[in-house]
């Protein structure tokens, strides 16, 4: 089974230098994809034993990504200004201690300038070898990857910004902008999501695995998605989301649920109430599996655009020294920054204290209605 070379960037390593960085200019194309250009992506049916190397970003997300742990279905208090003054600096959304965080605030020049140099070895990666004959996690494992190193990659670009939906590259929002270029052909965030993977793949997990920068959305994972881990990862994201308050809440008898499902309804939600209702229940804990049976009808209201970053897209004028074990260190970081730390301490210390420490996952089981060949890790 040949490892494909995998594709070179620039080490990513965190730095403390906070630098600008000029935004390159992107030529936009408006025109509807064609059938043709979109047949390009079809999965073979005859895949091979390829496979792509990512350890250069499963490095880098292990870096740069921070968990917040997992809901405990409390959204959290606003918080108090910063010391010295009365605006109100960093995250204040009652989803700010779920999901993951990006530490787009320490990365400097270089670091951001190796996202887009990765983007673009992503993109030549699919001139090299034929992306739509390798096995369908890999091609999975693939557009996944791309898709968010794009995103991480523009935000980087942009930041400090408040919300993601706000930047526009080459007069284009974010996630209509094709500024992605896979074999001659000009791709945004969203076509990657809508045209390639829910056209292709049937299973809404595969929702899970898009960051959209929002606190609303998935989390971004702490490793790169590979054919090995990408069902293990959806699973993953797919328990995060729908376990949290800004996957799922009750509100006036209501099941609240977020805005990505009505987004993704037309490709997996055709039947939106009933398909919603079975798909939560197949990733429910126990709280909400009490929550969807004892709601009414689904509103798909939930929204959170808030930037998923530290510092709430904002540079704070004020620092605060870092203690560790009650000893001050050398360094030092935004007001609003500690505070947001301090809530997610005092929050996994709950969750120590439920006894909430672990999580089980299960693979390689049969479904009622898998084929008889069906390869059990293989995501549909």
């Amino acid at each position: 089974m040949p490892f494909l070379p995998r594709p070179i960037a620039r080490p990513l390593l965190l730095a403390g230098a906070m630098l600008a960085v000029a935004a390159p200019v992107y030529a936009q194309d408006s025109a509807p994809l064609s059938d043709a250009q979109l047949a390009t992506f079809a999965p073979s049916n005859a895949p091979n034993n390829d496979k792509i190397d990512y350890s250069i970003w499963d490095e880098a997300m292990k870096n740069i990504v921070i968990s917040m742990g997992p809901s405990l279905r409390q959204g959290a208090p606003r918080p108090d200004p910063s010391m010295g003054t009365r605006r109100q600096y960093g995250h204040v959304s009652r989803y700010r201690l779920e999901g993951t965080r990006v530490m787009f605030s320490f990365l400097d020049s270089d670091v951001i300038a190796s996202f887009t140099e990765y983007r673009k070895d992503l993109e030549n990666t699919a001139d090299i070898v034929d992306i739509q004959s390798l096995s369908r996690n890999e091609q999975l494992a693939y557009w996944i990857n791309l898709h968010n190193v794009a995103m991480v990659e523009q935000i980087a670009n942009a930041w400090p910004i408040r919300q993601p939906r706000e930047i526009k590259v080459g007069g284009v929002p974010l996630d209509e902008a094709r500024f992605i270029t896979v074999e001659g052909i000009a791709l945004s965030p969203r076509d990657i999501r809508e045209k390639i993977v829910y056209r292709h793949w049937k299973d809404p997990v595969v929702m899970y695995g898009f960051w959209r920068g929002e606190i609303g959305g998935p989390s971004l994972q702490r490793e790169a998605f590979n054919a090995d881990n990408v069902g293990r990862l959806l699973i993953r994201g797919a328990g995060d989301f729908v376990n949290s308050l800004r996957g799922s809440q009750e509100l006036g008898g209501k099941l609240q649920v977020s805005e990505l499902y009505k987004e993704a309804a037309p490709f997996f939600f055709p039947d939106f109430e009933n398909d919603v209702r079975a798909h939560l229940a197949r990733y429910a804990d126990d709280k909400t599996s009490a929550l969807i049976a004892k709601t009414g009808s689904i509103d798909p209201s939930i929204t959170e655009h808030d930037i998923a970053d530290l510092e709430g897209g904002v540079r704070e004028p004020t620092y605060q020294n870092i203690t560790s074990n009650g000893i001050p260190t050398s360094f030092r970081i935004p007001q609003s920054m500690a505070a947001l730390l301090r809530e997610r301490e005092t929050k996994f210390q709950e969750i120590i204290r439920q006894g909430r420490t672990g999580t089980v996952t299960f693979s390689n089981i049969t479904l009622p209605d898998d084929p008889a060949d069906k390869d059990k890790d293989e995501v549909e």
